[in-house]
């Protein structure tokens, strides 16, 4: 570039920096609209608000810069409070007992310990008939500590901690009982017949289905029918309550799905006012028109808005 072009430009930009409120001369708004067109300039004042003489008291106000809107705070959705389930049917308080005695299923039973076990059983059934209950207990736990093998033994012991209102005792023997023979109707009546006094609607349903299908008895369907209306509302209970819980996931993922989406568009629509890449190249072009021109005086009083 000639020395002589160079220096004017460089008065021309010294000029630029010093005053720039007055680009407001009708011949240069060709040169206006040329840097305008290059999409990273931009006018402290257009042509109206410029007209406003210097020595004017009148403020020119501030061009605003965008603004990212703010979304509405969102309501927080309370807490879903479960409602009381309605229930009938008679419960016990949990028996706190000792657990009984329990036999040592690694001792080797013998025959004479298996009749001496049946002879005990035989007393705990006498014991029952006539209402004595502890005495029915004692038996049976010598029968079983002869005979630990036996699920039938502490099937029986069981029923008779349910005629106790000892509902924990007795889900302790009927789940040794499962535990020798897992297909034990008496152990899976005995346990779900326990749950029932425990108001453990559902366990004892569930237990009381499979006894019915192993052994059926008359006993397990009177308790069953007292049993199940209770389990059927704890489930359509649970269920409906489960179904809220989700339906309240779904909108608050729903509501932050929009949020981000609402932020992301906001985020391309904003045009950065910085754009260095941009400032060069501009640059660049100011002064190649510059070389076209013939030097410029004071006098004419103009200048280029710089990028912000």
């Amino acid at each position: 570039m000639d020395a002589v072009k160079l220096k004017e430009l460089k008065n021309f930009v010294e000029l630029c920096k010093s005053n720039p409120s007055v680009l407001t001369d009708p011949t240069l708004s060709f040169f206006r609209d040329y840097l305008e067109s290059l999409g990273s300039f931009h006018f402290v004042c257009d042509l109206q608000k410029n007209n406003v003489d210097e020595d004017s008291d009148e403020e020119i106000p501030e061009k605003e810069s965008p603004s990212v809107e703010k979304p509405e705070e969102e309501e927080e959705e309370d807490e879903i409070i479960e409602s009381d389930v309605e229930l009938e049917g008679e419960t016990v308080e949990p028996d706190n007992d000792p657990p009984q005695k329990m036999g040592d299923s690694s001792v080797e039973v013998t025959e004479e310990n298996r009749d001496a076990s049946q002879e005990a059983k035989a007393k705990a059934m006498e014991a029952i008939s006539e209402g004595k209950l502890e005495d029915a207990i004692e038996h049976l736990t010598e029968a079983i500590l002869l005979n630990p093998l036996s699920a039938i033994m502490y099937g029986t012991r069981a029923t008779v901690y349910i005629k106790m209102k000892k509902p924990n005792a007795a889900i302790r023997d009927a789940n040794a009982a499962l535990k020798i023979n897992p297909d034990s109707a008496k152990g899976y009546k005995a346990r779900g017949m326990a749950c029932s006094l425990l108001g453990k609607w559902e366990e004892a349903a569930k237990d009381l289905h499979v006894a019915s299908k192993l052994d059926y008895d008359e006993e397990i369907s009177a308790v069953l029918k007292k049993v199940e209306p209770n389990a059927h509302k704890l489930d359509e209970h649970r269920r409906k309550y489960d179904r809220l819980r989700k339906e309240r996931e779904d909108r608050k993922a729903e509501k932050e799905r929009q949020r981000r989406r609402a932020k992301a568009q906001v985020s391309s629509d904003y045009l950065p006012w910085i754009n260095p890449r941009s400032i060069s190249l501009c640059f660049l072009h100011l002064c190649d028109l510059l070389l076209f021109f013939p030097p410029l005086d004071g006098s004419l009083n103009f200048v280029v808005v710089g990028c912000l």
